[in-house]
């Protein structure tokens, strides 16, 4: 099962010291790393889409660059056709499109991350992420899981 998690922050720089600090949980296989993207809009309204290593496999049930896919979709508006059609069987709509791009300020940045497998360590997880701010837009976490990760998001790095 896959998990997305999209994350806003205030800052430009914001969600790439997030994506770094993913990507070392990867490659310590801490986390099940699919496929991430970061977003960071300008004060014009102006979204730039940073596009990381898909690191999907052939073998998943997700299209590869899934993440950049959606990402695109959301602050393109391209929501029609067969992609458009792809995501909704997902349970991703246009509704929830727009509403990811409306949550995204001017300056800011957001990183959407998919994952595979539930880390089996997620303290280790959520201590890695602690203090990292943020503000979790969207995620399939269950309520319980999604409230522990936004309290280590917002905890204060000791």
């Amino acid at each position: 099962m896959s998990n997305l998690f999209v994350i806003g922050f205030d800052g430009p720089h914001q969600a790439e010291e997030l994506c770094l600090k993913v990507h070392e949980l990867q490659d310590k296989y801490v986390i099940d790393l699919r496929d991430m993207v970061v977003a960071v809009k300008n004060e014009k309204g102006n979204v730039k889409l940073d596009y990381k290593q898909n690191l999907l496999t052939a073998n998943s049930p997700v299209f590869p660059g899934f993440c950049g896919s959606l990402t695109a979709l959301i602050f393109l508006n391209a929501t029609t056709g067969a992609a458009g059609s792809e995501l909704a069987a997902l349970g991703i709509t246009e509704h929830f499109m727009k509403e990811l791009a409306g949550l995204l300020i001017p300056g800011g940045s957001a990183l959407f991350a998919l994952t595979g497998l539930p880390s089996p360590d997620r303290e280790s997880v959520l201590q890695e992420l602690t203090g990292f701010g943020g503000k979790i837009l969207s995620t399939s976490l269950s309520h319980s899981d999604e409230a522990r990760l936004q309290a280590a998001l917002q905890a204060a790095k000791s």
